[in-house]
């Protein structure tokens, strides 16, 4: 039995690929071990976001060498796919996967450990495998199906229902590292979740590159065309309708959504996602700047104003959803003027939370060749204003539910300020603590929230 040891770099969708990849290990015979340890094989899904994600995938693809030579370092993922020439010479490395052949992972290992072997075997000793081993990294044009039936977390599920990305940011290498939109077939979407509900699982998160394009390459196969295969997507609500058939899942008790794009919110598609008792409140949508010309600069499809609209309409429609979002900070020629429109906006809408990113140069896009790059002096001193305003404002949503009853999610067992708490999620993804008694992992309990026990960690008793 050989050992393998795995590790994730970069997003949800990543983390929900490792999470198949180390089931199909399991079920090979290959025994997972902690990435700390010594192991047969080490396996990194790599990340290219930007130019220090690839310098953190090197360094654990060095690390994992280091710590046992004789090992196989595998590479897998998005570094892959855009760093072929430095993946190819690096030592490190013995093989290398693309994005689209991860759901081959056991009989590309198989083989190449075979061949492996086959070298050490020759009576002369001069057949040696030179070099990293790089599989097939051409995209493709159909959804790479991989099918998940348990997670660390026994509580909460990562469906990924969508890959690759059509929208060309002047700040992001991802198309050129996952390729155009997959969408997965609905039927295997429900199998999948249903196979999880039948092992436990509560709550089902959809991810993806662009969920929000779900369902848009379905229709363009027929059409041939993106812009009328966008219209008539969204006119047949493919992604609405895969929303409604996971809601029908016995077991499934929460359906929550990942990051979606402005656009998508139209009243219709709000309206129907209101009337879905099971879909939690909580929106994540994509902002990056408050500023039109900034947006503009960013190759982003909508203005501040659209955005605004949409912010409105979830708010029309859910009481008090829990709105989050990212913003980039430092954007190439961000003058003090667009930084400022930028602040008011956010003042103006008044998030849950934000991710505030310092704009991070990642060769290879349009926006790390542009004039007018900021320092990273700049970009601290913005982002530090934000972070503080993010400090503020999600703390602010927090104390509106003081005093007020909402179901919430147990997970686990949580040690904080030397005292023993169970802790959870409620719909909105308040982080809801209490003090621990009967088991509750997996349960959803009525609780009422009676204050702050840390500042990001609301303190509650249960009541049913």
């Amino acid at each position: 039995m050989k050992s393998v040891a795995l590790h994730n770099l970069g997003c949800k969708v990543n983390g929900y690929e490792l999470d198949v990849m180390g089931q199909m290990l399991q079920e090979k015979g290959f025994k997972i071990v902690p990435f700390d340890e010594d192991a047969d094989i080490y396996i990194i899904n790599t990340c290219t976001v930007t130019n220090i994600a690839d310098r953190k995938s090197r360094q654990m693809l060095h690390k994992a060498k280091k710590k046992n030579p004789d090992a196989v370092v595998v590479a897998v993922g998005c570094y892959v796919q855009t760093g072929r020439e430095a993946v190819e010479k690096d030592p490190c490395i013995d093989l290398a996967v693309g994005n689209n052949r991860k759901k081959d992972l056991i009989s590309i290992l198989e083989e190449f450990l075979a061949s492996k072997e086959e070298c050490r075997g020759e009576e002369t000793g001069e057949k040696t495998l030179h070099g990293t081993t790089v599989i097939d990294i051409n995209h493709t044009d159909e959804y790479e199906e991989m099918t998940l039936e348990h997670t660390a977390d026994h509580t909460r599920a990562y469906i990924k229902i969508q890959d690759g990305c059509n929208q060309f940011c002047s700040y992001c290498i991802i198309p050129y590292a996952r390729g155009r939109i997959r969408s997965r077939r609905p039927e295997d979407v429900l199998a999948e979740v249903k196979g999880l509900a039948a092992n436990g699982y509560r709550e089902i998160v959809f991810t993806g590159i662009h969920i929000s394009s779900y369902g848009i390459d379905f229709e363009q196969k027929q059409t041939g065309d993106y812009r009328s295969a966008k219209e008539e997507a969204l006119r047949k609500n493919h992604f609405l309708n895969l929303i409604k058939a996971v809601h029908e899942v016995d077991g499934i008790e929460r359906i929550r959504l990942g990051s979606l794009e402005p656009r998508i919110m139209t009243e219709e598609f709000v309206r129907e996602l209101a009337g879905l008792s099971r879909l939690c409140p909580h929106f994540h949508l994509s902002l990056q700047s408050g500023s039109d010309t900034v947006l503009q600069r960013m190759n982003r499809h909508y203005s501040s104003g659209e955005y605004y609209e949409k912010v409105l309409l979830l708010r029309k429609y859910f009481s008090n959803p829990a709105i989050t979002t990212d913003v980039i900070t430092g954007f190439p020629q961000e003058t003090e003027e667009e930084f400022e429109e930028t602040k008011a906006f956010l003042e103006k809408v008044h998030f849950y939370e934000m991710h505030i990113f310092k704009y991070s140069k990642r060769q290879g896009t349009v926006a790390a060749s542009m004039p007018g790059q900021m320092t990273e002096r700049e970009k601290a001193k913005r982002s530090a204003v934000l972070l503080e305003m993010e400090k503020r404002h999600s703390k602010e949503y927090r104390e509106q539910f003081v005093g007020r009853e909402c179901e919430v999610l147990f997970e686990e067992t949580m040690e904080i300020q030397d005292e023993s708490y169970m802790v959870g999620h409620s719909k909105r993804y308040l982080k809801v603590a209490v003090k621990a008694g009967e088991e509750l992992s997996n349960e959803i309990r009525t609780c009422r929230i009676s204050g702050f026990l840390t500042e990001d960690i609301l303190l509650a008793e249960t009541i049913r």
